[in-house]
Formats: structure tokens, C-alpha cells, sequence
């Protein structure tokens, strides 16, 4: 923050009660995309409330299996930064979709053939990662900004056409908690300043509470004390290529997200970022708390824009309290009562917490393109094709509904969109200059491409 512009770097060792609260400020950032996750497979799929008590466990297991891996790594494996791990929105809807069709053990066995797919996959496009200028990265940040924004405001205000749409308690709620956040961040130094997305979301839970929009916290010891991930919940996989297929489209824009993702923690955290070894190192842990996932009936897991948004929002860098979080991730998938309170925050209160942290993502997309050479026309058009074509599927949902189930799932992708649409004019610009002999004035992609960022 302003007041308080020295925070711990990467690989800085807090104190175990720091640990703590900035680890559970995480976890409560993130807690919302488990939870949703599960329930929309459970509620698409008409699963029973054992089943689904056990998969939101089994979700947060995984979770926590990832953000350890991310944060600590092991081997070649894992960034080594403060990544937080969550199931993601776009393979969770595949996943639905894949089980309402073919059932879900076809779905549980595309989600085993993706996260081996990863590693089929990441030889091919780290010879790509010379593709990722700051000009593509920072516009692919502003993009999942924005989507993520459009998401969570949704989550605020609701469906439009349902009874409880634009409802004047939600709207405060979000309110109230964007306030508090933001008045946190401005009036307290050093570790109160650091704790400010966990005081603003505890504000806004607290007022829902006084408001009685949560329910008794009586109703959190209800039921079993304990819970565990069951080793392959509907039964034996079944792997079926063609019903896999829209999960394995997805590894590739979930690769070039985790590239995305990289740079931006690095850029925050003042870590030079290798693009040929470090994001390789992103991927394999992404691949590896997929597989975990998908052993006990999890989407795919994704590193997780929310916790990046908390970095730069706080300004605590050390990878040793997403590795903190990561623990704490666990403790909930093993001990029910703590994802039961999880559950029971107003869903305002986590929407209003998201817009702030998703906002702030916005933010360093925008540091990364205050870095480029905008002057130049090829940057220009490049950031330009970005904002059109990723815009527009974001903006207008269902554009691409009346082409094939592919086409839908790269292009209705605001993000993947956008990029492919960056990258595919930067090689243009790079075409016609080498064509008129003027290399020199066309940002060429990846002049150097192990380059820092």
C-alpha cells in the first residue's frame, strides 16, 4: 500500500501468526469458486447432499494439494511463487456438460485424459511462449479482468429475470464490503494495511449476520465433524476421447492463462520471470493437482486469478503464505464445519471481495502495457484485436452459439480469444515488415524467447 511500500519478498519467512492470517485471507478470497463449482455439478447433475458435502471436500483437498505444490514446488514442478490452486469456471461447465451426456464417469475419466494431456501438450507450447509479449500478456490480463468482473457481479446482483435480481441488500452488501476494503488499505500501515480483503470481507460478513442474510452459526456443527476425499466417487473411470475432447481443447487456453498468470505474479511480486522455465514449472503443477482432482471427482484445477489480485491488492509476496493457505485449504476439506462456514458467507460479501481483487488484476494488466511501446502501430493493432475480439464474446454472451461445439469453446473464451487474436496480428505485422524489409519497425514476437519479463 502508499503507507507501507517495503513488503516481504517471495521467498520471505513471516512469522506463524502472519502466516495464518494472510494464508486465511486467501483461502476466503477463493473459497466461493470450490464451492459454486461443486454445487453447479451437483445441482446440473441432481447428485445426492452426501455426495455433494464430499466432493466440496474433496474440491478443497485437491485445491490444497496444488497451492502447496505451487507455492513450495518440488523439482521441475510448481512456480515457487504465491499461487493459489481453484477448480476453474470454463472445465467445470465441460465437465457438466460432459456428465449430463455421456455420464459421469466418461467425465471423471476426460478429466484423467486432460491432466495427462498437459504433459503431451507442454513440449509443443513452450516452443510458443515466444508468442507472449507484455503487449499480449497485459491485454490477456485485462481481459480475465474484466470477464471475472462480469461474473462476479452477476453473483452479486443475480440472474436478471429471477425474483431476487438487483436485490437492494445484495447491491449494499457488495457495497459495504468494497468500502471497507478499500478504507482498510487506505488507514492502516504495515500488517493491518496487508489484512485488508480479509477486514473488508469479515465487514461485509459481519453486517450480513446484523442483517440475518446468514444463516445461524448454530447451523455450521450440524453434521459430521470430519470428512475425506473418496478415491474415485463414481466408480471406475471411462475414457472416451471424443466425449474428452472440449476438456483437451481447454488444456491449451488453460496453459496460455497459466503464462498469463506467471508473468503477472512475478510482475508483482519484482521476480524476473523466465517464460521457457518458469511457466513450464506452472503448468506441470496445474497438470499434477488436476490429476489429484480427477482422482476424487474434481474439475480440472487451474492456478487461480483471485489470490493474484490479492497480492497486488496487499502487497505480501511470500510464497509461504499461499503454502499457508494451502495447509489451511486441507484443514477445511478434512474438518466439514469449516467449509460449512465458508458456505454460509452472504454470497454479496464474496462477490463484493472479487470485484475489488479481480479489479486490481485489471490494474497489472495495465502496469504490464504502461512497459510497451504503444506508439508503435503494431502494438497498437495488436492490443487493439486483443480488445475487440476478447471483448466481444465477454460482453455479448452466446455470440458464437450457432457454430460447432469447438469453435464455441476457443472463441466464446473472451480470454483465448483475445489472445489469439493478438498473437495472430503480431505475426502479421512481423510478415509484412520482413516482406517490405522494415524488421525493425514491427514488434517482432519473441525476439527472445527465455527472455525475463
Amino acid at each position: 500500500m502508499s503507507h507501507d511500500p517495503i513488503s516481504p519478498p517471495v521467498d520471505a519467512r513471516l512469522p506463524a501468526w502472519q502466516l495464518a492470517l494472510f494464508g486465511l485471507q486467501h483461502v476466503l478470497s477463493m473459497a466461493a469458486s470450490p464451492i459454486t463449482a461443486v454445487f453447479l455439478i451437483a445441482k446440473v447433475l441432481a447428485l445426492p447432499a452426501d455426495l455433494t458435502v464430499q466432493l466440496i471436500g474433496a474440491t478443497f483437498f485437491a485445491c490444497g494439494i496444488g497451492t502447496l505444490l505451487q507455492s513450495l514446488g518440488a523439482g521441475p514442478i510448481g512456480a515457487r511463487m504465491p499461487f493459489v490452486m481453484v477448480p476453474g469456471g470454463a472445465p467445470t461447465m465441460l465437465f457438466v456438460g460432459i456428465a449430463a451426456q455421456s455420464g459421469l464417469p466418461t467425465a471423471a475419466g476426460a478429466a484423467l485424459l486432460a491432466s495427462a494431456f498437459y504433459w503431451v501438450l507442454l513440449p509443443v507450447f513452450t516452443r510458443c511462449l515466444r508468442l507472449f509479449p507484455r503487449v499480449v500478456v497485459g491485454a490477456m490480463l485485462l481481459l480475465v479482468s474484466v470477464n471475472l468482473i462480469r461474473i462476479y457481479a452477476t453473483i452479486v446482483v443475480g440472474q436478471p429475470g429471477s425474483a431476487d435480481f438487483a436485490q437492494p441488500r445484495a447491491l449494499g452488501l457488495a457495497l459495504a464490503t468494497i468500502v471497507a476494503t478499500v478504507a482498510a488499505a487506505g488507514a492502516f500501515r504495515g500488517t493491518l494495511g496487508r489484512l485488508a480483503v480479509l477486514i473488508g470481507l469479515m465487514a461485509g460478513a459481519t453486517l450480513g449476520w446484523a442483517l440475518d442474510a446468514m444463516p445461524a452459526l448454530a447451523d455450521v456443527w450440524r453434521g459430521p465433524l470430519f470428512t475425506h476425499p473418496v478415491w474415485l466417487p463414481f466408480g471406475m473411470p471411462r475414457f472416451d476421447v471424443l466425449a474428452a475432447l472440449p476438456l483437451l481443447i481447454f488444456t491449451a487456453i488453460s496453459m496460455a492463462e497459466a503464462t498469463a498468470q506467471t508473468v503477472a505474479v512475478g510482475e508483482t511480486c519484482g521476480k524476473a520471470i523466465s517464460l521457457s522455465r518458469d511457466v513450464p514449472k506452472t503448468i506441470r503443477a496445474d497438470a499434477l493437482a488436476s490429476l489429484a482432482g480427477a482422482l476424487f471427482g474434481t474439475p480440472l484445477i487451474v492456478t487461480s486469478a483471485e489470490n493474484i489480485g490479492v497480492v497486488q491488492t496487499t502487497g505480501v509476496r511470500s510464497r509461504y503464505v499461499t503454502a499457508a493457505a494451502g495447509a489451511i485449504l486441507i484443514v477445511i476439506a478434512l474438518f466439514a464445519p469449516l467449509a460449512r462456514l465458508a458456505y454460509a458467507i452472504p454470497a454479496a460479501v464474496v462477490g463484493g471481495t472479487a470485484l475489488v481483487v479481480f479489479a486490481m488484476i485489471g490494474v497489472m494488466g495495465i502496469r504490464l502495457l504502461a512497459g510497451v511501446d504503444l506508439h508503435a502501430r503494431a502494438n497498437q493493432y495488436t492490443l487493439a484485436a486483443a480488445l475487440v475480439v476478447g471483448l466481444a464474446p465477454i460482453l455479448v454472451p452466446n455470440l458464437y452459439r450457432h457454430f460447432g461445439s469447438p469453435v464455441q469453446i476457443v472463441l466464446g473464451n473472451g480470454m483465448a480469444a483475445g489472445t489469439l487474436a493478438a498473437i495472430a496480428t503480431q505475426l502479421a505485422f512481423a510478415a509484412f515488415a520482413r516482406i517490405s524489409g522494415q524488421v525493425g519497425t514491427a514488434a517482432v514476437p519473441g525476439s527472445s524467447p527465455s527472455r525475463d519479463v
